[in-house]
């Protein structure tokens, strides 16, 4: 079985003025969002524990995965525009953390996204329970370059009534741009200051 989707959201948000003056270029903001059933709610019989989360991730994470990356890219224009990314997952009351772990902590459901955007980086993410209305917070960084700061960034937004208590909410954000005027440097530069030598892996 493929993931239950209940519905789907693509929240697009552009900043023009940051700090009152016009950014140089506007920071864009998407993020593609999916509302799923939880594949093991149905398993969890009164007070059952599910051991083996493995046959749930398979059936679910792959095409998940695939759906997200496609809306983010159609969005974006193309995988080389995605600057910034990150992953996060709710789920909803009824669910534990590790199954909203699951879905996105895996590369079956991650690599799609990694590969069309060309990142070397790892996906920054967020992973939490929560109910209804719940604020998905997804962090960002620059998708080939873990010390960027320009790109340390986080989508916000909600759907009003997801996660359902036996419901996922599962999230791929992008950034196109890093934050307007941004200037308080790079990991780099305070590496630098402390005295580690960056040529020298073994210092840093």
């Amino acid at each position: 079985m493929s993931a239950q989707i209940r519905k789907t959201l693509l929240h697009v948000e552009k900043t023009y003025i940051e700090g009152n003056k016009e950014a140089p270029k506007p920071l864009t903001l998407i993020a593609a969002v999916a509302v799923i059933k939880n594949p093991w709610i149905d398993l969890q019989k009164g007070d059952q524990f599910i051991d083996d989360l493995k046959p749930g991730i398979l059936d679910v994470a792959p095409g998940l995965g695939e759906k997200l990356t496609e809306m983010i890219i159609n969005e974006a224009g193309s995988g080389e525009n995605v600057e910034g990314y990150g992953k996060s997952a709710i789920v909803g009351l009824k669910g534990e953390i590790e199954h909203a772990s699951g879905i996105i902590h895996t590369l079956r459901f991650g690599n799609f996204y990694r590969e069309a955007v060309g990142a070397k980086s790892y996906l920054s993410f967020c992973n939490i329970r929560g109910g209804a209305n719940a604020p998905i917070m997804i962090p960002l960084m620059d998708k080939n370059d873990a010390g960027r700061r320009s790109h340390y960034l986080t989508i916000q937004l909600s759907i009003p009534d997801a996660p359902a208590d036996d419901e996922i909410v599962v999230a791929l954000g992008a950034s196109i741009g890093g934050r307007p005027h941004h200037r308080i440097g790079d990991r780099y530069q305070d590496l630098k200051d402390l005295g580690h030598d960056l040529d020298n892996p073994a210092s840093v």
